[in-house]
């Protein structure tokens, strides 16, 4: 019997209603998992939460580099702004949008992302990673770290969003380890973005130059030798970041902001090309420097 056949015989088994929305899950879980040509990764900078609603050169970077990737199934956001005790996944069908900063103006907090989740691709992420136990979380949703950025990039809010958070218990080679687990997921039509900055100082930010592209000298050396290290595929020195000098210790005093990098370079393979872009300091503390990886 044909697989179709297959399927069809047993949805007849079903009650009339509920044949047609297992047929209709059944389909759309096919649909999600069926091999698709190996997508990009991004790693994202996404500063400012003002940039939710700004029209910049930093949002036009975002949308310029969706317009080069064909539109994902879904998108898996590892955020610097959900940190846990455990590795856990939003596993809701809504995932509600998450203003998770203060002292902003009453347009940012109106904002509203109404992207779908995908309790199924949670599920699926729970199942391939297997170096730590994943969660399925019902409470988060989307923080500024995700909508932010997903939000230029696709609008209409019509492509599933989940989040993995960032356990605060791991160190970076766990966490890279980690990482590489999602790898599969690249092939099956999912835009995996690491959301952070490489360099991210807010207590050295300028407050008076808030808007202003410039970095302090501290912040442009340790911008460089990142890029530098991430060029060459030096992954052993970005996870060892602690131990490259005193810019560093500058760049990255908690390592939330980074640790997306180190999520993104995990899932290089040696074919993928990498393209550096929106690379600017902001305030003297911050860089909104952001890579695609294949």
């Amino acid at each position: 019997m044909k697989r179709g056949e297959f399927l069809k015989t047993i949805i007849t088994a079903l009650p009339a209603t509920l044949g047609v929305m297992k047929l209709n899950a059944l389909n759309t879980i096919l649909e999600n998992w069926g091999n698709t040509p190996k997508m990009p990764v991004l790693f994202l900078g996404h500063g400012s939460p003002m940039n939710g609603v700004e029209e910049n050169e930093f949002v036009q970077g975002f949308r310029k580099v969706s317009s080069e990737i064909e539109t994902p199934k879904a998108i898996v956001v590892i955020s610097a702004h959900w940190q846990t005790k455990g590795t856990q996944v939003t596993a809701m069908e809504n995932p509600r949008t998450i203003h998770d900063f203060n002292g902003f103006p009453k347009e940012l907090y109106e904002i509203q992302y109404h992207a779908p989740g995908l309790p199924q691709l949670a599920k699926e992420i729970k199942s391939v990673v297997t170096s730590t136990v994943v969660s399925l979380d019902e409470k988060w949703g989307l923080d500024h770290g995700a909508w932010t950025v997903i939000r230029h990039m696709y609008p209409k809010a019509d492509i599933p969003v989940v989040q993995l958070s960032l356990d605060y218990y791991k160190n970076p080679l766990e966490h890279f380890e980690l990482a590489k687990q999602l790898y599969q997921l690249r092939s099956k039509g999912i835009l995996i973005v690491g959301s952070g900055n490489l360099v991210h100082n807010l207590g050295m930010v300028n407050w008076q130059k808030l808007n202003e592209n410039f970095g302090y000298d501290w912040a442009i050396e340790a911008n460089e030798k990142m890029k530098q290290f991430i060029l060459d595929g030096n992954h052993q020195a970005l996870i060892n970041y602690s131990k490259q000098g005193k810019a560093f210790d500058l760049s990255i005093p908690t390592p939330e902001h980074y640790l997306p990098l180190i999520y993104s370079l995990a899932l290089r393979d040696k074919k993928d090309e990498l393209r550096i872009f929106n690379d600017e300091p902001i305030a003297g503390s911050l860089t909104m420097t952001s890579v695609k990886i294949g």
